[in-house]
């Protein structure tokens, strides 16, 4: 009997990762991105054991790696033990399945791993609906697959196998399901918008950014909050908004989920009513984690995922941030060697971003609040801009009665 796929099933002890190198995804790439794959295993609670890469122009269609490195696999998950099996890409239904039929293991790509955390993540019913959507609908085509080994049970003459009826079945159980979902978060949305547009005229500024740059831990600072922060992926799944108020002057700062590289599209969907928030948002800041060490790709990835959202055009802060972990390799004044991200200085990288005209940027630790006041101070003046054109008798403080607490 083939193996059923359960979403929220805790994920196996132990994995193996497998990535391919190819025209879009270089070595140092592929070296990136299973870095951030293992963080993900270990935010989903299991232990990366070993890394496997591949060349190859494209992905294999029938078990995305070539069948000699599939051997390889299988051979080191027997000798080993190992109880999973985690790719970089998404795999199709049916490479998910002959991938399985093979190895007899669990299969899991950087969708279904991104699903089980924020499975495990959400805290309220708005997270948990929008999660499970996205669920059932990355679920829906693969039904056919998990069901194959009914095939070839077949009925009477002119009837339909009892595969095809389970299967026929299971898809109307999940279309509908789905159906009551996005119905159940319209619902949501329509009291969200309402509470949004009770707010009133204040100026509403939101957090947006990689996960895991410290999004949260800005908010707690800013707000003297307690929004929940950790060094995980995902943290924070459901918006949290809160009201500041900067030297006499208030606005509302919100903190939504966190972006990555190949956010599976049917959380982005899922998600558009939790990332109305930063669509309705009047200023973006942008925080950006500068210690690490693929933040300008990071600053990509969140720059698209805007894009595609409709906020791409909106005033922005950047925010550079975690700048007491910063750590660079400094070159020999004799070294010829091409000069790369990890031999620049801050300095190197203040110099670079904050001549950016596109984008104000600031450097801070909101950890340890460095460069704490300059980072008020630039808000403060982001949103005073757009507060009086609200609120044109708006008196502001000078410049001598201005304190930033």
């Amino acid at each position: 009997m083939a193996k059923q796929f359960t979403y929220t099933s805790k994920i196996e002890d132990t994995c193996i990762l497998v990535g391919l190198v190819n025209q879009k995804q270089t070595e140092e790439k592929i070296t990136e991105y299973l870095d951030e794959l293992e963080f993900l295993a270990e935010t989903a609670g299991i232990k990366t054991v070993k890394r496997f890469t591949q060349k190859l122009e494209r992905p294999d269609s029938k078990v995305f790696i070539g069948t000699g490195k599939l051997q390889e696999i299988k051979s080191y998950i027997k000798e080993h033990n190992i109880t999973s099996v985690i790719f970089d890409d998404e795999l199709s239904p049916s490479q998910q399945r002959n991938i399985e039929k093979e190895l007899d293991i669990l299969i899991h790509d950087r969708t279904t791993l991104i699903l089980n955390i924020f499975a495990s993540r959400a805290r309220t019913s708005h997270a948990k609906t929008q999660v499970e959507l996205a669920q059932l609908e990355y679920l829906l085509p693969r039904l056919a697959k998990m069901w194959s080994h009914l095939d070839r049970i077949k009925g009477g003459i002119g009837m339909k196998g009892a595969g095809e009826k389970e299967i026929e079945t299971d898809r109307r159980i999940v279309r509908e399901k789905i159906a009551f979902l996005k119905g159940k978060i319209a619902l949501i949305d329509r009291q969200m918008s309402t509470q949004r547009k009770n707010r009133g005229e204040l100026v509403r500024v939101a957090l947006v950014g990689y996960t895991n740059v410290g999004k949260s831990t800005l908010m707690n600072q800013l707000a003297k909050s307690e929004v929940f922060a950790e060094n995980k992926l995902f943290a924070t799944l459901d918006t949290t908004v809160r009201k500041i108020v900067l030297a006499q002057l208030p606005f509302l700062l919100s903190d939504t989920v966190g972006f990555i590289r190949k956010l599976p599209t049917q959380l982005v969907e899922s998600f558009k009513s939790t990332l109305d928030e930063v669509r309705e948002a009047d200023i973006l800041l942008h925080i950006v984690d500068v210690s690490n060490p693929a933040f300008e790709d990071h600053i990509n990835t969140v720059n698209k995922t805007l894009m595609e959202i409709g906020a791409g055009d909106k005033p922005t802060l950047m925010v550079f941030n975690k700048i007491d972990a910063f750590t660079f390799d400094k070159k020999d004044e004799d070294d010829l060697t091409e000069v790369k991200r990890n031999n620049y200085s801050l300095d190197d990288l203040k110099r670079m971003w904050m001549g950016n005209i596109q984008h104000r940027s600031i450097f801070i630790s909101a950890i340890k609040k460095e460069n704490w006041e300059e980072l008020k101070r630039a808000v403060y003046d982001i949103v005073l801009e757009i507060h009086k054109t609200r609120y044109p008798n708006y008196l502001s403080p000078s410049e001598e009665e201005l304190v930033f607490i």
